[in-house]
């Protein structure tokens, strides 16, 4: 089980947790905003947990393969395009975060060794000459490897940001490490703190954690990877692998706000300066994460977008891959070049998609399929289905606000 634990953190600790402090310093500024703060992000933590165990029962209720399949399984097939469309748009937000967490870092990579680079040139640069032949592999096993670098380069950004806390790095804007960034990104602790979480911009953390968390479409897969999946077994290692991420996700957040308050970057890194080594291994450390996990992330976008168009698997040309792999980036790129605050996708990607994946359709499959299991439905089951709405009802809300609050920012 150690090694399927392993593979779930990895799968739900991702490069959104970079954005998460900017989060807090929607509401807050104060360093006892971080409180309220652990505290959401515990509590949409464990009703994450909660659906992702509920989709690999689902599974074993249905036997189905995959998210999609559960959805046909019993809702219908008439509608699995729904939530076959919602990974495959989630995909791309994740793909169009990774380029834009990429352009970023390359570009303060270059200023560390005295070139000047603009972000632009730097993800343009690094799309054609890097992402591009990458993305356009047949076979990408052998990039898989490269995925165990990613939650490395995470924990070792996790104890910089913690070192660069403790020592005080950071704590005078006007000296040290600080004045060497741009003055919206230094420090700026004020005194909006843990009763700043009553305003309705916490909503913006909120839905940034359904992007943080949504690691939901591939439940069905590691329910039936697990050996001897047994419900208790499954229950057991879905609690594991969520409550590590969650206590990952809390010092993160908490680290990088308690150190520059209202000035957290949408994507963290951008506020600690180019002179500092030691969060100069950080960004190459998750750039070399994001170059070889990027493929595997875009392939799920564009074989999801193959689905929608309903391309059997023997018209899938090397050709129409090709051009269909030109289209995406192109795409990608372009989005990636205009929006340039993290943030914004992942709270805007939260409160859509990511609510509709993790609250929202699964309930709505539970409910269909106590209900197709009739008198074999346990009274536990039944009940069950009011909790499994609640939760939707709830993602529902959070998501209306988060995303009138998300648009707001821009």
């Amino acid at each position: 089980m150690t090694s399927h634990l392993f593979n779930m953190v990895k799968a739900i600790v991702g490069v959104g947790v970079l954005s998460l402090p900017a989060g807090i310093a929607a509401f807050g500024d104060a360093p006892s905003a971080a409180v309220p703060a652990a505290i959401l992000i515990a509590s949409i933590g464990s009703i994450a947990a909660y659906n992702f165990s509920l989709l690999g029962r689902l599974c074993a209720i249905t036997g189905a393969t995959s998210y999609k399949g559960a959805w046909e399984k019993t809702v219908g097939a008439s509608t699995s395009w729904i939530p076959g469309s919602s990974c495959c748009i989630k995909t791309f937000f994740a793909v169009l975060a990774y380029s834009m967490v990429l352009g970023d870092t390359f570009a303060a990579l270059f200023e560390t060794i005295g070139l000047s680079v603009s972000r632009e040139k730097a993800l343009v640069g690094l799309t054609l000459t890097v992402l591009l032949p990458l993305c356009k592999l047949k076979d990408l096993s052998s990039l898989a490897p490269f995925s165990l670098a990613g939650i490395a380069g995470m924990l070792y950004t996790a104890v910089a940001m913690a070192i660069r806390f403790f020592d005080g790095s950071y704590s005078d804007p006007t000296s040290g490490f600080a004045a060497d960034v741009a003055e919206s990104l230094r420090p700026a602790i004020g005194t909006k703190g843990a009763s700043a979480v009553f305003s309705s911009n916490a909503f913006i953390l909120i839905c940034m954690l359904s992007t943080a968390y949504m690691a939901h479409f591939n439940a069905p897969k590691f329910y039936l990877d697990l050996e001897n999946n047994t419900i208790a077994r499954w229950n057991t290692c879905v609690a594991t692998s969520f409550s590590i991420s969650i206590l990952f996700f809390i010092g993160i957040a908490a680290m990088g706000f308690s150190t520059f308050g209202g000035a957290c970057n949408g994507f963290i890194l951008n506020n600690y300066s180019t002179k500092d080594s030691l969060m100069g291994f950080s960004r190459v450390a998750v750039a070399f994460a994001l170059v070889f996990t990027y493929p595997l992330a875009f392939v799920g976008c564009r074989d999801g977008t193959l689905e929608m168009m309903q391309v059997p698997k023997e018209e899938r040309t090397d050709a129409k891959l090709n051009n269909l792999t030109y289209l995406i980036l192109g795409a990608v790129t372009a989005v990636a070049l205009k929006i340039t605050d993290l943030s914004f996708i992942m709270s805007f990607g939260g409160a859509t998609l990511g609510n509709a994946l993790i609250y929202v359709y699964p309930a709505i499959m539970f409910r269909s399929a106590v209900k197709n299991m009739g008198d074999d439905a346990t009274t536990a089951q039944k009940l069950e289905v009011y909790l499994a709405m609640a939760f939707a009802a709830i993602g529902i809300g959070m998501g209306c606000i988060g995303a009138k609050q998300a648009l707001g920012k821009l």
